[in-house]
């Protein structure tokens, strides 16, 4: 294929994803109000406890087996990579540009993670699908390419709300502590004797109304303010249940299994024992309804996905002000910087047989170095009460600019695989 012939096929999905997006945008006016705030409210939640993890599960059940399963090992391996060099030139765009404190971890964190589920989801069928794709027959095509997706998608939640959610967790901790600190310096006593409060505590869901003190804060350890103040009382094995507890029933390790990475799980374990997969994948199994029916659901995940994103765009058209060069540091190091270092990374790889010769699994990991913020991040942002507004900015750029840099990076990555 030449080049303009690949150009034209990684622009269609592209375009599908921007049309689509634009409806969102259009739903989501004042004037009309289909997916006003609360609607969309209700609509994510659908989306992230239905939708999704039947598209995950059943794209995974149906296509990853014991064989291949070993044969996708770099793809973990490779995502870590795109959040540790991302989250490395955040720092450094964080330093160069002197940005603000309520601002270094929205910045770091939008650096390092891609939206590494909802967008290879819908450009991978969209590329499998078009007479022109190099990646051989639609149809087989279509079936690895959502497991490469779906994969991704799984593996990306997990890091997503491990590593970035805690580096946005501690920036925001440290300056919620700094305004604080400086704010009780300034406000003295209320006539009513009460002190006044800069603001709610809007990183910690269980302290919704009060701000935790230093010693009392949830940012910086496990245990609560209950169990630190009987930490002398109690035996060592006491402690080692507490830790454990506070672990395990802490929100940030529910996040971590969330509906969609469980939805992975779930689909591992059909595809990769074999008794399971005879029972409920295939036309031939005695129970393929029940495949049949996740992958009905799990069909409704992309459109109502795209729809989602583009009418939380709107939000970006109201928001704050941004510094500009920090907007435009963030489009560096999305949309060059980044995918350059993954080619040479993939490449490398590839030479060292680390990775296998599939032209569409190593598309799959190039397109995940050339990809705009992950949505997620703007729901931590909102969580921790720190650059919210400024995060629906930064979003709104980075997808605008999605629409030239992923079809040109696309392109360029079809010709380096085909």
């Amino acid at each position: 294929m030449g080049l303009l012939d690949l150009f034209y096929v990684a622009s269609l999905p592209v375009i599908k994803v921007l049309l689509i997006t634009a409806v969102g945008l259009f739903l989501a006016l004042e004037n009309v109000n289909l997916l006003g705030k609360d609607a969309r409210i209700q609509v994510n939640h659908l989306v992230h406890y239905v939708f999704n993890p039947a598209l995950v599960g059943g794209n995974l059940a149906d296509t990853i087996t014991f064989e291949n399963f070993v044969t996708l090992w770099f793809m973990p391996v490779n995502i870590l990579i795109t959040f540790i060099i991302g989250s490395i030139l955040g720092w450094i765009l964080v330093k160069i540009t002197r940005a603000p404190k309520n601002l270094e971890g929205l910045i770091i964190g939008v650096c390092s993670a891609g939206n590494l589920g909802n967008l290879p989801i819908i450009i991978i069928p969209a590329i499998c699908k078009d007479k022109g794709s190099p990646f051989g027959d639609p149809d087989v095509c279509y079936k690895y390419g959502m497991a490469y997706a779906s994969l991704s998608m799984a593996i990306g939640a997990v890091y997503i709300w491990s590593y970035v959610y805690n580096i946005m967790r501690v920036s925001a901790s440290k300056f919620h502590r700094e305004s604080t600190a400086s704010i009780h310096s300034i406000h003295s006593i209320h006539a009513s004797g009460e002190l006044l409060g800069p603001f709610p505590d809007e990183c910690s869901p269980e302290s919704p109304s009060k701000y935790p003190a230093k010693e009392d804060d949830s940012y910086n350890q496990l245990l609560s303010s209950t169990e630190a103040g009987e930490k002398s009382k109690v035996s060592m094995t006491d402690k080692i249940k507490q830790k454990f507890k506070a672990i395990f029933f802490n929100s940030n390790i529910k996040a971590v299994f969330s509906p969609a990475t469980l939805g992975a799980i779930v689909g591992f374990i059909v595809g990769v024992i074999s008794p399971l997969r005879n029972l409920l994948i295939g036309s031939n199994a005695p129970l393929h309804v029940v495949e049949d029916s996740v992958t009905m659901v799990g069909e409704a995940a992309i459109p109502t996905i795209t729809l989602i994103m583009g009418a939380n765009l709107l939000k970006g058209l109201k928001g704050a002000r941004t510094p500009f060069w920090t907007v435009i540091g963030i489009l560096v190091v999305r949309y060059i910087l980044l995918p350059i270092l993954g080619v040479l990374i993939v490449k490398w790889a590839t030479q060292l047989g680390l990775v296998p010769a599939d032209p569409l699994y190593q598309f799959m990991l190039l397109l995940q170095y050339a990809l705009p913020p992950a949505m997620a991040i703007a729901t931590i942002a909102q969580l921790f009460g720190a650059g919210e507004s400024e995060c629906s900015i930064i979003m709104l750029w980075t997808y605008i600019l999605a629409s030239v840099a992923v079809t040109l990076w696309s392109t360029y990555f079809m010709w380096l695989v085909a």
